[in-house]
């Protein structure tokens, strides 16, 4: 299966009762501290404000937060690790009406409320340290 280049980005919309499916693989041992990161961009740019940023630190956490009009609001963070040294992983976002439900491998793991509309969403970049081999947004 071929690899899609990272980090990767999309121009999106993301109403309510959208879903995003990123299924890849941790791109080196947990060891040597690799990340994930989604973001949720409501402009087209990288600077722009972010809905929604979801940043897995493989050996350690998963922090969660937003980012408006440059200043980053109070991180959401958890132990909880659902992803396997060296194993694929499949990550489901669900914009619910209320938050973002966040599913790693068929189970609900985190929440997140949402603090900008997630309407506003416009752009999404999947990065760090992973090899991606599909980015689905339904």
């Amino acid at each position: 299966m071929a690899l899609i280049p990272v980090p990767y980005t999309k121009y999106v919309s993301l109403p309510v009762g959208s879903f995003v499916k990123i299924k890849g693989t941790p791109a080196m041992s947990f060891s040597m501290n690799p990340q994930l990161q989604v973001d949720f961009h409501t402009e087209h740019e990288d600077d722009s404000d972010i809905a929604f940023h979801f940043r897995v630190y493989f050996n350690s956490c998963v922090v969660m937060n937003s980012c408006q009009c440059g200043s980053w609001g109070e991180e959401v963070k958890s132990t909880d690790m659902p992803f396997k040294n060296g194993q694929p992983f499949e990550l489901g976002i669900m914009v619910l009406s209320k938050e973002y439900q966040v599913i790693v491998n068929g189970c609900q793991y985190y929440t997140f409320p949402h603090r900008l509309d997630p309407g506003s969403v416009k752009m999404i970049q999947v990065g760090r340290d992973v090899s991606l081999t599909s980015v689905i947004i339904a």
